[in-house]
Protein backbone atom coordinates (compact mmCIF):
# COMPACT_ATOMS: atom_id res chain seq x y z
CA UNK A 1 0.00 0.00 0.00
CA UNK A 2 1.73 3.51 -0.59
CA UNK A 3 1.07 6.65 1.21
CA UNK A 4 -1.75 8.11 -0.78
CA UNK A 5 -3.65 5.09 -0.66
CA UNK A 6 -3.51 5.57 3.00
CA UNK A 7 -3.88 8.57 3.69
CA UNK A 8 -7.33 8.01 1.45
CA UNK A 9 -8.23 5.00 3.86
CA UNK A 10 -7.52 7.20 7.14
CA UNK A 11 -9.59 10.55 5.95
CA UNK A 12 -12.28 8.23 4.93
CA UNK A 13 -12.46 6.37 8.31
CA UNK A 14 -12.03 9.74 10.14
CA UNK A 15 -14.96 11.10 7.91
CA UNK A 16 -17.66 8.58 8.44
CA UNK A 17 -16.60 8.36 12.26
CA UNK A 18 -17.42 12.21 12.59
CA UNK A 19 -20.35 11.79 10.41
CA UNK A 20 -21.65 9.08 12.99
CA UNK A 21 -20.78 11.60 15.82
CA UNK A 22 -22.77 14.32 14.71
CA UNK A 23 -25.22 12.97 12.84
CA UNK A 24 -28.10 12.37 16.10
CA UNK A 25 -27.34 16.17 16.86
CA UNK A 26 -28.75 16.91 13.21
CA UNK A 27 -31.79 14.73 13.43
CA UNK A 28 -32.48 15.84 16.38
CA UNK A 29 -32.09 19.45 16.64
CA UNK A 30 -34.00 21.65 18.54
CA UNK A 31 -36.86 21.92 16.59
CA UNK A 32 -37.56 18.17 16.63
CA UNK A 33 -38.58 15.68 19.68
CA UNK A 34 -36.60 12.61 20.47
CA UNK A 35 -38.77 9.66 20.49
CA UNK A 36 -39.55 8.09 23.44
CA UNK A 37 -37.51 4.74 22.44
CA UNK A 38 -34.18 6.88 21.74
CA UNK A 39 -34.59 8.50 25.00
CA UNK A 40 -35.23 4.88 26.59
CA UNK A 41 -32.70 3.39 24.59
CA UNK A 42 -30.19 5.85 25.63
CA UNK A 43 -31.01 5.55 29.15
CA UNK A 44 -30.58 1.54 28.97
CA UNK A 45 -27.91 0.59 26.76
CA UNK A 46 -24.72 1.91 28.54
CA UNK A 47 -25.86 -0.53 31.65
CA UNK A 48 -26.39 -2.92 29.09
CA UNK A 49 -23.11 -2.25 27.50
CA UNK A 50 -20.91 -2.35 31.05
CA UNK A 51 -22.95 -5.61 32.10
CA UNK A 52 -21.71 -7.34 28.63
CA UNK A 53 -18.55 -6.32 28.90
CA UNK A 54 -18.94 -7.71 32.87
CA UNK A 55 -19.87 -11.08 31.49
CA UNK A 56 -17.50 -11.22 28.57
CA UNK A 57 -14.03 -10.45 31.15
CA UNK A 58 -15.63 -13.22 33.81
CA UNK A 59 -16.24 -16.12 31.21
CA UNK A 60 -13.17 -17.93 31.16
CA UNK A 61 -12.57 -17.88 34.53
CA UNK A 62 -12.12 -21.18 35.59
CA UNK A 63 -13.28 -21.83 39.33
CA UNK A 64 -11.89 -25.38 39.87
CA UNK A 65 -8.51 -24.85 39.76
CA UNK A 66 -6.44 -22.44 42.02
CA UNK A 67 -6.68 -19.91 42.40
CA UNK A 68 -10.21 -20.04 41.89
CA UNK A 69 -10.74 -16.74 40.16
CA UNK A 70 -9.63 -14.62 43.84
CA UNK A 71 -7.78 -12.02 41.32
CA UNK A 72 -10.98 -11.24 39.37
CA UNK A 73 -13.11 -11.37 42.71
CA UNK A 74 -11.09 -8.90 44.54
CA UNK A 75 -10.52 -6.46 41.47
CA UNK A 76 -14.78 -6.74 41.18
CA UNK A 77 -15.08 -6.32 44.99
CA UNK A 78 -12.91 -2.81 44.61
CA UNK A 79 -14.94 -1.44 41.15
CA UNK A 80 -17.88 -1.68 43.92
CA UNK A 81 -16.46 -0.42 46.59
CA UNK A 82 -15.18 2.41 44.20
CA UNK A 83 -18.41 3.32 42.90
CA UNK A 84 -20.30 3.65 45.90
CA UNK A 85 -17.39 5.31 47.73
CA UNK A 86 -16.93 7.64 44.82
CA UNK A 87 -19.48 7.87 42.14
CA UNK A 88 -17.25 8.07 39.79
CA UNK A 89 -17.61 5.53 36.42
CA UNK A 90 -13.74 6.60 35.46
CA UNK A 91 -12.10 5.97 39.19
CA UNK A 92 -14.29 2.48 39.53
CA UNK A 93 -13.05 1.59 36.44
CA UNK A 94 -9.59 2.21 36.97
CA UNK A 95 -9.70 1.31 40.29
CA UNK A 96 -10.56 -2.32 39.45
CA UNK A 97 -8.22 -2.60 36.20
CA UNK A 98 -4.84 -1.09 38.31
CA UNK A 99 -5.92 -3.61 41.14
CA UNK A 100 -6.18 -6.33 38.78
CA UNK A 101 -3.18 -5.99 37.15
CA UNK A 102 -1.13 -5.81 39.96
CA UNK A 103 -2.49 -9.18 42.07
CA UNK A 104 -1.72 -11.05 37.84
CA UNK A 105 2.15 -9.75 38.31
CA UNK A 106 2.63 -9.86 42.15
CA UNK A 107 0.32 -13.47 42.80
Amino acid sequence: MNNTHSALLIITMSLVTILLRFLPFVIFSEKRKVPKIIVYLGNVLPSAAIGMLVVYCLKDINITTAPYGVKELVACLAVVIAHIIKRNTIISVLTGTILYMILMQVF
